[in-house]
């Protein structure tokens, strides 16, 4: 435990090294404060400083005119925004945009297009707030229009259990800002079992749109990769997952009905309650290379 005044070494966000996407826009480099010391009771009626996150808004501005605020870490704002401005469909490809500029001191990001975002009244007039921590927004009818995207086939994307097990040494691994103070969602982009891309955020949603913004600007394909997250795999994580064009997703946590049903009609693996060398594979079967594990001896009882 740190001690008032002590500097702590804050975990930040992991990328591998990859040159720019020829037209790539102009980004900022604002990096909020992550964590926050505060001094709290416990139980044994001692007072000791512990970190926080340290969440704000960031309202998000697309020439000039306000889009969104989004709640969050602060970790990589400017690809956050990039991704959000992606998976919301009101860009095609980051090239259409011309800079991102982040400033913490109003706490507003300004995007700059080259030619403005079609319609973008009229596609934004539809808003359906999404579940759980960090509650996200969709726009219009992404939700039912995600039905149409079409990932590899599972002849050409795959994943073995092996693979799997090396992906969730990796996460257990891995310093976080989760360990520190709790209160974040983790999101991370593999390549087999070589991780691309972390970051953390306190909704999945933002984590997994921040590295949206990272593949953008790098032209990472996402068809040959996995998906791993803390959160539960709702129906919005597979819709976002799936625009990314990554077809398996691997999470800490569970699923639910609808992100269940969306996953088996496009075709996706979903591994859950993924954890060491434990996990439940949800749908997508043919894309997973099963390598069971020995099975337990059965307990005998003996009666007396």
């Amino acid at each position: 435990m740190s001690v008032p005044g002590e500097a702590l070494p804050l975990p930040q966000p992991t990328a591998a090294p990859r040159p720019l996407v020829r037209g790539a826009p102009r980004l900022t480099q604002a990096r909020g404060e992550l964590l926050r010391e505060i001094i709290i009771l416990d139980e044994y009626g001692e007072r000791r400083p512990i970190h926080i996150p340290a969440e704000r808004p960031l309202t998000v501005f697309v020439d000039k005119r306000e889009l969104v605020t989004l709640m969050t870490l602060g970790a990589m704002p400017e690809l956050l925004v990039l991704g959000y401005l992606l998976n919301q469909r009101l860009i095609e490809r980051v090239e259409q945009v011309e800079s991102v500029t982040v400033d913490w001191d109003v706490g507003a990001a300004a995007v700059r297009t080259h030619a403005g975002v079609t319609d973008i009244e009229a596609r934004t007039s539809r808003r359906v707030v999404t579940t759980g921590c960090g509650q996200g927004t969709v726009f219009g009818d992404l939700l039912t229009e995600v039905h149409g995207i079409r990932l590899p086939s599972a002849a050409d994307a795959r994943i073995r259990q092996s693979t799997l097990h090396r992906m969730l040494e990796t996460m257990r691994q891995q310093d976080s800002i989760h360990r520190k103070a709790g209160s974040v969602h983790g999101c991370a982009l593999f390549r087999g079992a070589e991780m691309l891309m972390f970051v953390e955020d306190v909704g999945r949603h933002n984590a997994i749109d921040s590295i949206a913004g990272w593949m953008g600007m790098h032209g990472v394909d996402g068809g040959d990769k996995a998906f791993y997250t803390t959160g539960r795999l709702t129906s919005e994580m597979v819709m976002k997952a799936a625009q990314l064009g990554v077809p398996i997703i691997v999470s800490r946590n569970g699923v639910t009905a609808m992100g269940h049903e969306m996953a088996s009609r496009l075709g996706m693996t979903l591994f859950g309650r993924a954890s060491n060398r434990h996990f439940l594979c949800y749908t997508g079967f043919e894309r997973f290379d099963s390598e069971p594990e020995p099975q337990r001896p059965a307990v005998r009882v003996v009666s007396g």
